[in-house]
C-alpha cells in the first residue's frame, strides 16, 4: 500500500513540475527584443535662476531651474521614451517614488505604471503637493516636515504636472503609461527590454521640447538601436 501511495505522489509531483514548466512566461521568454537608443539636443542647456527668500536654510538663496538638461555628447536628460502601440511587455508595477529634496522634485520627470506612488519629503520643511491632471483626480495636499512619506494613486494613463504650492519654482512631471517606457539619463540614453516582436512606433516626449517618433522593427532576442535629436520649436 505504501508503495502505491509513494508511486502516486511521485506521479503527482512530476506532473505538477511539468505543468509549471510549460506555463506561458513573460514577454522576454516569448521572444521579446530590446530597444536601445540615445536622445540628443541641438542646442545649449536652458537654465533659469530665481531669487529665493523663503526656507533658505533648505532651499538656498537661489533656485536653479534646469528646463533643458544636456550632458556629454549633447545627451538630453528627462525624456520619456515609450512604445505606445506595444501590447504587453510593460515594466512591472513597482511603486514609484518622487522625492522633494533641496526644494526640487527628484526625479524631475518620472515614468510609472498606473498604481501607487510614494511622495517623500526629505527637506524637513512644509511642502504642498499639487498635481494637474484630467484623467486622474487632482492631488492637493500639504506635506509637513514630520510626514516623511505620503502614498497616492495615479491609476489612468496621462501626463501629470506636479508642483509645490509652498515653493512656486518647484515643478515636475509624472508620465503614467501602460506600455513599455523609460526616462533618459544624463547621457540621453535609454533601454526598453522585453518589447514584443514586430514593427513599433517609438515615441519620445520632453516637457519643453515636445514629441518626436520613429518606427523600428523589434526581432526576437535581438537589440535594435534608434536615435533622436530634439530642438527648440521655432
Amino acid at each position: 500500500m505504501r508503495k502505491v501511495i509513494g508511486t502516486l505522489l511521485a506521479i503527482a509531483l512530476v506532473t505538477g513540475v511539468a505543468f509549471v514548466a510549460n506555463r506561458p512566461g513573460p514577454a522576454g521568454a516569448q521572444g521579446g527584443g530590446t530597444i536601445e537608443a540615445t536622445v540628443t539636443y541641438a542646442g545649449a542647456p536652458v537654465v533659469e535662476k530665481l531669487k529665493v527668500n523663503k526656507d533658505t536654510e533648505k532651499c538656498g538663496t537661489e533656485a536653479i531651474i534646469e528646463k533643458v538638461v544636456v550632458g556629454a555628447n549633447k545627451g538630453l536628460a528627462n525624456v520619456v521614451v515609450s512604445v505606445p502601440d506595444a501590447k504587453g511587455g510593460a515594466p512591472k508595477a513597482v511603486k514609484t517614488t518622487v522625492d522633494q529634496h533641496g526644494c526640487k522634485f527628484v526625479q524631475h520627470v518620472t515614468a510609472m505604471m498606473p498604481g501607487e506612488m510614494e511622495l517623500k519629503n526629505s527637506d524637513d520643511i512644509l511642502h504642498n503637493i499639487h498635481t494637474y491632471s484630467t484623467a486622474n483626480p487632482s492631488i492637493n495636499k500639504a506635506q509637513p516636515k514630520f510626514k516623511k512619506v505620503m502614498t497616492e494613486k495615479l491609476e489612468k494613463p496621462e501626463v501629470v504636472k506636479v508642483q509645490c504650492d509652498a515653493h512656486s519654482w518647484m515643478h515636475g512631471w509624472i508620465v503614467v503609461t501602460e506600455n513599455p517606457a523609460a526616462v533618459t539619463d544624463e547621457k540621453g540614453s535609454f533601454k526598453l527590454e522585453n518589447v514584443p516582436p514586430g514593427k513599433h512606433k517609438v515615441e519620445v516626449w520632453h516637457p519643453v521640447l515636445g514629441k518626436q517618433s520613429k518606427e523600428v522593427e523589434v526581432k526576437p532576442g535581438q537589440e535594435v538601436k534608434v536615435a533622436f535629436e530634439l530642438a527648440v520649436k521655432k
